[in-house]
């Protein structure tokens, strides 16, 4: 789950982790009062960020500086309702409901700090690296060595020695120190309680006068672990997601739309990208992961159907099912029930090998509906993407 950069710094704030003073819009009228307050604090600017679920925000025009409440009312009239086109959100771009009206900063320099779980460790890894501002792929990309790494063990706690070893690899100034060994401590503990999967800070600032900020912040919560954080769950914004990904969700379907033609259901994650995989063998373009799950119903089954249907893109039908938990004879009933309800007239190509083969296999023969049966996951794969094409 993901949420705004707002939201991040409200968390972030509450383990003492140095933020820019600010406030959420959702109108100019609103923008005009924080910026107003802002001003009156001492500010000597203000800044107007869009806020959306994706990175670039400032290279598509919703980052800009105000040096007057006039200038920011204005600003946010502007920005607010605008699609934003940024190189993460694609060519469709993203509607602007929300600003953060904040303070500027004598900003001296821009670094940045991430933390992410590892998987080839298994651990959780704190990253520091002086460049700053800059996509931290890119800089991996071009130089590997100027990513600072500190690996910790699950549990554990980012140790003042860890912290104080990434500041001065950072070049931090002696007075700077302990300051950033505080901000990188709050910063783990913040990833550790709220079970992020992602916490970024890009940049991580300081300022002519010493101090130390989160001039932006990004924090990715790991969906499995919700049920810990009810609070956390009230922070998602579905107006930022995929309508059929946000659809999905409410019956327990693991699904994401892909830019192809070929719809795919199918039971475990692992079938699924083994799924796609072979679409992509066959010379097609899977529409979507969609993985129904070991113990789905029929009226899961339904939905998922439905859903998968919802994307006009979709031009065949691949359904691919090893029948374990669920049942093949389940799995078909769902089908039948929602291309009857559907009245779909896609090609519908079906995998399907397990629990319950035979049963399934006659309630698909008895349904009168014109199914393509595949014998094998290559066979299968072949004949949708023949059918998509056709």
């Amino acid at each position: 789950m993901k949420i705004h950069e707002y939201q991040a710094k409200g968390i972030l704030k509450k383990y003492g982790v140095a933020v820019p003073r600010g406030e959420m819009a959702e109108n100019a009228e609103q923008a005009k009062a924080a910026a107003q307050a802002l001003f009156a604090a001492g500010a000597a600017g203000v800044v107007v960020k869009a806020q959306i679920h994706a990175g670039g925000r400032g290279k598509g025009g919703g980052v800009k500086i105000a040096k007057s409440v006039e200038e920011a009312s204005a600003i946010a009239s502007q920005i607010l309702g605008m699609t934003l086109i940024t190189h993460q959100t694609g060519p469709e771009g993203r509607v602007v409901r929300r600003l953060l009206i904040e303070e500027t900063l004598p900003i001296e320099q821009e670094l940045y700090l991430g933390i992410v779980v590892d998987r080839s460790e298994a651990r959780p890894v704190f990253m520091a690296s002086r460049a700053g501002g800059m996509e931290i792929e890119q800089v991996a990309e071009q130089d590997p060595n100027a990513i600072l790494k500190e690996y910790l063990d699950p549990g554990m706690a980012l140790e003042s020695f860890q912290a104080r070893k990434l500041a001065f690899q950072l070049g931090l100034k002696p007075k700077q120190i302990n300051q950033a060994v505080q901000f990188m401590t709050g910063l783990y503990k913040a990833f550790a309680e709220t079970d992020s999967s992602l916490m970024e800070i890009n940049p991580f600032v300081t300022c002519s006068d010493g101090r130390l900020f989160a001039l932006d912040a990004k924090m990715n919560f790991d969906d499995n672990a919700m049920f810990r954080h009810p609070e956390l769950r009230e922070l998602r914004d579905v107006t930022e997601e995929d309508p059929l990904e946000v659809e999905a969700s409410k019956y327990s379907l693991n699904y994401i739309k892909l830019d192809g033609n070929v719809g795919c259901m199918v039971n475990g994650a692992g079938l699924a990208m083994a799924t796609m995989d072979i679409i992509k063998y066959a010379g097609g373009m899977p529409a979507n992961f969609l993985d129904v799950g070991g113990g789905a119903n029929a009226e899961q089954v339904t939905h998922a159907f439905e859903i998968l249907l919802s994307d006009k893109n979709v031009k065949a039908v691949l359904i691919n099912i090893f029948g374990g938990i669920l049942r093949v004879d389940t799995l078909a009933k769902g089908v039948v029930e929602a291309a009857g309800k559907t009245q779909i007239q896609l090609p519908i190509v079906l995998r399907l090998e397990g629990t319950n083969v035979e049963e399934g296999r006659e309630i698909l023969k008895q349904s009168g509906m014109n199914f393509i049966v595949a014998e094998t996951m290559k066979d299968a794969a072949e004949k949708v993407v023949a059918a998509a094409r056709a």
